[in-house]
């Protein structure tokens, strides 16, 4: 496996060790770095020359030596992620030589437009419009004529339908309640913007596929150093069939334009995340559902707690102990069990605090019945 740098190495040791691709080591990073760099700008790279030359043969040997072997992405796919880059962080010089050799290694003029379109929702038209005037530099500098072929997939009736399929694709929890709250409930209107434009506009256009967009607006959420964002457009990412491993890759080519501290915290995420999958994949769940003799109900409401309290604090195999009663028929109880695997429910089961609840309470249950479910969203945290 290939190690990145040391700094990466020790942050995530372990978890993401496994998701380094596995390099030619009879190729070094000279080599390497001479064929990438003609490959996507066709010129020599590490001529020595220049004010600044020996700062640029670093440059060059570290990203088109080093970052470029790591991880299983293609060259055109390293493009639309270093150019939504430097759109993203406004670098334009850069991203009018990176817009050249991503055309130079297969991106098309309607691709890299929608590259740039696609930072609208994340950093504001203003912005925007300045990516694609430096890219557009680069298309009449190519003869390429002006405008593109539309990529629109929506009308004004079908926007927020389209809109709402694919962020219920991305994020089937939903995210209704996010701007719950705000004065006025205005914050209804930012949710139906989210919807509209951001999915339905923009994320619905043509040229780019859906796993691509969602892999591109990581990494830019990643160079805004967005923490909320980056969890939960990992797991929508996943959701749309890109893997944590892809992502990884994706955040290492982000690593030389935007630092090491703003990629260490997205690589950080990814292996949270991606640890925790692991973890709630053998995950127990059962939902407990429990009528109580109602001139009983509050004896056994008691003892309901202390044993719950105790559960909770005592033994990290319990992950959530909730339970409920029915509004009109309180005698009438559903508690949401999670348990960290099986054998964490089992002994659960021979703890003093459990023992002592069932043998309280065994006159006061009328009928149980324990339904063993799955997840939809495995690993969805409970606030």
């Amino acid at each position: 496996m290939r190690k990145v740098i040391g700094i990466i190495a020790l942050v995530l040791v372990g978890s993401l060790s496994t998701m380094a691709q596995t390099t030619n080591n009879s190729m070094n990073r000279i080599e390497t770095c001479k064929q990438n760099y003609y490959k996507l700008f066709g010129n020599e790279a590490l001529t020595g020359q220049g004010t600044d030359s020996e700062m640029m043969d670093i440059l060059q040997k570290f990203i088109f030596g080093e970052v470029f072997q790591t991880g299983n992405l293609t060259l055109k796919q390293r493009e639309m992620i270093t150019c939504i880059t430097l759109a993203t962080m406004q670098t334009f010089p850069q991203l009018k030589a990176h817009a050249g050799a991503a055309l130079n290694v297969g991106v098309s003029p309607e691709e890299l437009r929608e590259i740039m379109y696609l930072t609208a929702p994340f950093i504001g038209f203003p912005k925007m419009l300045n990516a694609v005037a430096t890219i557009n530099e680069v298309f009449k500098e190519r003869d390429i004529s002006l405008p593109l072929e539309k990529q629109g997939m929506v009308t004004e009736e079908t926007r927020h339908e389209t809109g709402k399929a694919i962020q219920d694709k991305l994020y089937p929890g939903g995210i209704a309640s996010v701007m719950a709250g705000l004065p006025d409930n205005m914050g209804n209107e930012v949710e139906h913007f989210l919807t509209d434009y951001f999915f339905g506009e923009i994320y619905s256009r043509g040229a780019i596929d859906l796993p691509t967009r969602e892999l591109l607006g990581y990494c830019v959420l990643a160079t805004l150093e967005a923490e909320s964002q980056l969890h939960s457009h990992y797991h929508g990412n996943i959701n749309v069939g890109n893997t944590p491993e892809t992502l990884t890759a994706a955040i290492i080519q982000c690593l030389p334009y935007i630092g090491f501290p703003a990629a260490i915290k997205a690589l950080s995420i990814i292996k949270q995340e991606y640890t925790q999958a692991i973890s709630t994949k053998n995950n127990f769940v059962r939902l407990s559902k429990i009528t109580i003799d109602p001139t009983q109900l509050d004896a056994y409401n008691a003892f309901l707690k202390e044993e719950i309290e105790a559960s909770m604090q005592l033994e990290p195999g319990v992950l959530t102990l909730y339970a409920t009663a029915e509004k009109d028929m309180p005698h009438k109880i559903t508690i949401l069990e999670i348990y960290a695997d099986h054998s964490s429910y089992e002994s659960h089961l021979k703890t003093p605090h459990f023992l002592k609840y069932k043998q309280g309470t065994l006159s006061m249950v009328k009928e149980l019945e324990l339904v063993d479910v799955q997840p939809l969203i495995p690993g969805l945290k409970i606030k």
